[in-house]
């Protein structure tokens, strides 16, 4: 799959008008990564995810979102991993592969990701998407969640019948205020909902010599903040809020807090498919239901 992804990005390159000599692959696990060498340009091919993230249609919205907003922090003059000004600013297909083209960026290695920095990076990047001017459509990334969930198997060791039952259970519960702004907000009136990263901003960045870049905005979507923050735990939290009050911004609604950790671990859940492809899954996995399996059912909400 990696090679057929490598070629695919390589030819599309090609026909766009780049050169493309060495194809060097960066990063191979939901996406693969690849510096298009000599072109200073980086295409991003997804190649594992769940199949509801894969259908043509889904894939190239989602990736549209992701160029829109990744372009428009960068007009903003903010640090972002920003789209290749090389190319049309829309997804490509090619060779039945979806992907988009990135300005590459010489990623400083040493540097160890610093979850207290880019917690305080969240709330800042929270800060400007607040004033995105589209609306997007809301909570994108548990999309995938019901049709998966529907199809979800044990598998022993790491999913037990007793969770699939729960998370059923769970979606039953929390999936109408999760697929729609009004159920939402009808339970949760004055949560902050906004434009958001939508998957883990506080990880998803790149270190450079001259600073970190916010990157990765696949799941970008209309949100609550709290999804953001999903899985990192009270003490992050609290990191998270000191920075959202230095802005004047506000800060993380516990009882939204614990119904977005909840719902993160059923989007974890549901990738327990793809463990075959991408084996490294299964120790995230595991973490996150072995954490979920001492918490309240439904986030605390039934």
């Amino acid at each position: 799959m990696t090679e057929n992804a490598v070629q695919a990005a390589a030819t599309a390159a090609r026909g766009l008008g780049l050169t493309v000599t060495d194809p060097t692959v960066l990063y191979d696990a939901f996406s693969v990564v690849v510096h298009l060498k000599p072109s200073p340009v980086v295409a991003r091919v997804p190649i594992t995810l769940p199949d509801h993230l894969m259908e043509p249609d889904v894939a190239v919205r989602r990736q549209q979102r992701e160029l829109d907003v990744a372009a428009w922090l960068a007009e903003q003059g903010k640090p972002v991993a920003a789209p290749s000004p090389l190319v049309p600013l829309q997804p490509v297909q090619q060779n039945g592969f979806s992907m988009t083209f990135w300005q590459f960026v010489d990623q400083d290695k040493s540097v160890e990701l610093d979850f207290v920095a880019g917690t305080a990076r969240a709330a800042e990047l929270h800060a400007v998407l607040a004033e995105y001017p589209q609306e997007l459509p809301w909570m994108t990334p548990l999309l995938a969640v019901p049709p998966a969930l529907a199809d979800l198997e044990v598998v022993p060791g790491l999913l037990e019948q007793e969770d699939v039952d729960r998370a059923r259970a769970e979606w039953d519960v929390l999936g109408p205020m999760l697929t729609s702004r009004a159920e939402f907000e009808a339970v949760f009136p004055s949560a902050t909902v906004q434009t958001i990263h939508g998957d883990a901003p506080s990880y998803n960045v790149i270190p450079t010599a001259d600073g970190v870049l916010w990157s990765d905005f696949e799941d970008t979507t209309l949100g609550p903040i709290e999804w953001d923050m999903a899985g990192f735990g009270p003490d992050l939290g609290k990191v998270y809020n000191e920075a959202a009050t230095a802005l004047g911004r506000p800060v993380l609604d516990e009882p939204v807090q614990r119904v977005m950790d909840t719902a993160r671990v059923l989007q974890v859940m549901v990738c327990t498919p793809l463990v075959p492809r991408l084996p490294s899954l299964a120790d995230g996995i595991r973490m996150f239901v072995g954490q979920w399996r001492d918490t309240p059912f439904a986030g605390g909400l039934s």
